[in-house]
């Protein structure tokens, strides 16, 4: 299977309009003009709020820019620039695993070292798979563990609570067999990097890579951010782009730092592409050696077509892998190393063709704006290989396609209701709290004559009937839509679970507070 990798490798490797630039020579004013218009056309077209382009080529800035306003419905309306900060959400992974790097550097760790040996209390559900979890594996999304995004963005605990609770969650495919990506498993990359250095992850980050790399707007965490000069995040909700008002959620993130929390902007970002495009130097300082630096683009493990992005339709990729903190593609017989982040209502995009020392870098505050994906392989195009093809028009085309079938599926869902039906009990006798030593804690209460939940105090709605003892959550947060819910009865006749996107509560106490566990 290395052998395999390596020679996949070796053989793809042979304004607003505030700041736009073409430094570079060897970069014609015409392609700029034209990627120019191409981008403005994009942001058009796919209704983005606020945008930036950086791109980067032979070590020079060719192009960066900012367009349209940083929120809707504002007067005056503030205008995106260079120094607008935005979300790098997971593109923030590349800088976790460079981190790493270093401290391989200095021999203080080995990317194959036991995960244990520098967090002792470290645990998965299955023991073995503890006990041969490597450093490696906790940036290849190769650990078994499925989705465990509930643990950040579904409640409020402690980064130490979030990694307890990873011994509770049963693996859905076997160590190291397949794929699933992971953004716990950052976390725990990030408490290495403590450990081993003595500092949190957010103080090491911006000692080892903001400071050298003169990153003075980045912050490492979504509560560093007070500059005014920030993006706010926007959905599309029934073809009207709108604001979200979710600090509460962005703040969560910071629980999982290392996975997704950096906000940076496009002038900053600059110096990080260079960095990496440049064998981990910049304006002579060197954050990485060579090959460090080359171990984290080397192919570490295939990617399924299930967990990869939907572009692959039209790219058609020959293979998918991942590095350390990289998706990775072949484009045009080319080598590709790339990364997403999205946060609810932030996306970005962070691209590299290595043989034409080309890299974009794309940011914008709405929420899967799938135009990222359009301009990085555009500005390849434009930049680097020549032919230009229109993956905006594209790209539009096939994310519509795919919005239509999911409408097409709810529909179907909708279908499957069984009408005139009503609950087996009384509104009174679902009220309570539900527990579960995974997934926090629920609370049921009437508001009026409507059912209302709150799940962790984080995310809350009323629950309409639907049929039966189901019910239909729409969320406070309109941005998270709605959900089915569902109550047990057991053969007492008496409430005795909440079922939830996965999640399976009990009921601990009724509507009058008074406990219910084994005393039914």
């Amino acid at each position: 299977m290395k052998q395999l990798f390596l020679v996949l490798f070796l053989f793809v490797g042979r304004l607003s309009e505030q700041s736009l630039s073409a430094q570079s020579t060897k970069v014609a004013p015409d392609s700029v003009a034209r990627f120019d218009g191409y981008v403005q056309q994009a942001v058009r077209d796919w209704k983005v709020p606020g945008l930036t382009v950086t791109v980067v080529k032979d070590g020079r800035v060719v192009f960066k820019k900012g367009y349209g306003v940083r929120e809707v419905g504002t007067a005056p309306s503030e205008p995106v620039n260079t120094q607008t900060l935005f979300a790098m959400a997971s593109t923030t992974k590349a800088m976790t695993a460079a981190c790493l790097g270093m401290l391989v550097d200095e021999g203080k760790l080995n990317w194959d070292d036991p995960v244990t040996e520098y967090l002792p209390d470290f645990q998965l559900y299955d023991p073995a798979v503890t006990r041969e979890l490597r450093v490696r594996d906790l940036l290849i999304h190769n650990t078994g563990v499925g989705n465990t995004d509930f643990l950040w963005a579904g409640m409020q605990i402690p980064s130490d609570e979030i990694l307890h609770r990873l011994r509770l969650i049963k693996p859905v495919y076997s160590f190291r067999s397949s794929f699933i990506y992971q953004n716990i498993m950052y976390l725990a990359a990030g408490k290495v990097i403590a450990s081993v250095s003595g500092m949190p992850w957010e103080t090491f980050i911006r000692k080892r890579i903001f400071e050298p790399l003169n990153m003075r707007r980045t912050q490492a965490l979504f509560r560093e951010v007070t500059d005014a000069n920030r993006a706010k995040p926007h959905l599309e909700l029934n073809d009207t782009v709108r604001l979200v008002n979710s600090r509460l959620e962005e703040g969560l993130v910071d629980a999982i730092g290392p996975a997704g929390s950096v906000w940076t902007c496009s002038d900053d970002v600059a110096n990080w592409m260079q960095c990496m495009l440049d064998s981990g130097r910049f304006a002579g300082k060197t954050l990485l050696k060579p090959a460090t630096w080359a171990e984290l683009f080397k192919p570490q493990t295939f990617v399924t077509d299930s967990q990869f992005y939907p572009t692959q339709q039209l790219t058609k990729p020959v293979w998918k892998t991942y590095g350390l903190g990289w998706f990775q593609q072949d484009y045009r017989g080319h080598r590709i190393n790339f990364h997403t982040g999205s946060l609810t209502g932030m996306t970005a995009i962070h691209g590299q063709l290595p043989d034409q020392k080309l890299a974009v870098y794309v940011q914008a505050n709405l929420d899967h704006a799938e135009l990222r994906h359009a301009i990085m392989l555009r500005a390849f195009d434009e930049f680097g290989l020549g032919s230009p093809r229109d993956w905006s028009a594209e790209f539009l085309k096939l994310y519509g396609g795919i919005k239509q079938k999911e409408q097409l599926a709810g529909r179907r869902a909708d279908s499957m209701r069984v009408l005139h039906t009503k609950p087996s009990l009384p509104l009174t006798a679902y009220v309570g709290t539900y527990t579960s030593p995974l997934y926090g804690q629920t609370e049921v209460t009437i508001r009026q004559t409507t059912l209302y939940v709150s799940f962790n105090k984080v995310m809350t709605g009323k629950l309409d009937h639907w049929h039966f003892d189901t019910f239909r959550l729409t969320y406070d947060q309109f941005w998270n839509g709605t959900d089915p819910v569902s109550f047990t009865v057991d053969t007492q006749g008496k409430v005795d679970k909440l079922l939830w996107n996965g999640a399976e509560l009990e009921k601990v106490s009724d509507a009058s507070g008074k406990s219910v566990v084994g005393g039914k």
